[in-house]
């Protein structure tokens, strides 16, 4: 009776020990994220978000790229028109080059004879060839639309190289109404185009009377330069 009352305790605690055992790995397997996989979601969550970090790097990217774009198309573009970064350095490779005003060094001078009237003399800067491909330059006096100078076609050969000692010339007539009306001007505005956004600012002989004014054209010619009201 002893042994068989053994025997039967011993089963029954190998029983309950089994159901524990039973009981522990069903209640830890599902909570362990290392057995289940549940790490691998997150896991792909994340290469996802860096995925996505990424590629909101590219715009940024794109962007250096477009500026690096918008300048080498504004040097290139400078260039084309006698730009800032070519004037800076006062050097320029190549021709067929338009000018642009920073390209040029302006004189004004009072020349009396035959008609009175103010000369602009345009030379290109030291290392600069270029071509004046407008044929009439922008001139006006003030910001005022009254002070702009009406182009008359006189003279003009189109285009007109600029390199080294050469020069072309433009005759400005500051009034060429009657009478006394008109504004005093200490400087003249110089573009080599309408659209030029760095006009030149240049100092006056003296404070004419502006009224009216026209301008010529361009030409390597003095005496064609010589602006007559037709």
């Amino acid at each position: 009776m002893r042994s068989c009352s053994a025997t039967r305790s011993t089963r029954l605690f190998l029983a309950a020990a089994a159901v524990t055992a039973l009981a522990a790995t069903t209640a830890c397997g599902p909570e362990d994220p290392a057995e289940n996989g549940a790490a691998t979601p997150t896991a792909s969550s994340s290469s996802s978000s860096s995925s996505d970090g990424a590629k909101g790097e590219a715009p940024a990217g794109e962007n250096a790229t477009d500026g690096g774009g918008t300048a080498a198309s504004g040097s290139k573009s400078n260039g084309g028109t006698g730009g800032e970064s070519a004037s800076g350095t006062g050097d320029k490779s190549g021709y067929g080059q338009s000018c642009g005003t920073n390209d040029l060094d302006f004189t004004v001078t009072w020349e009396a004879q035959p008609i009175s009237h103010y000369l602009i003399t345009a030379k290109a800067k030291s290392g600069i060839t270029c071509y004046l491909d407008v044929n009439t330059p922008s001139v006006s006096f003030g910001s005022g639309a009254d002070g702009v100078a009406s182009p008359v076609g006189q003279g003009g050969e189109d285009p007109i190289k600029l390199s080294g000692s050469s020069v072309a010339y433009a005759g400005v007539n500051v009034k060429t109404t009657q009478g006394e009306g008109g504004k005093q001007f200490e400087h003249i505005i110089i573009a080599t185009t309408e659209e030029d956004p760095n006009p030149a600012q240049v100092e006056l002989p003296d404070a004419p009377t502006v009224d009216k004014p026209i301008v010529t054209n361009w030409s390597t010619e003095r005496g064609e330069t010589i602006p007559r009201v037709i």
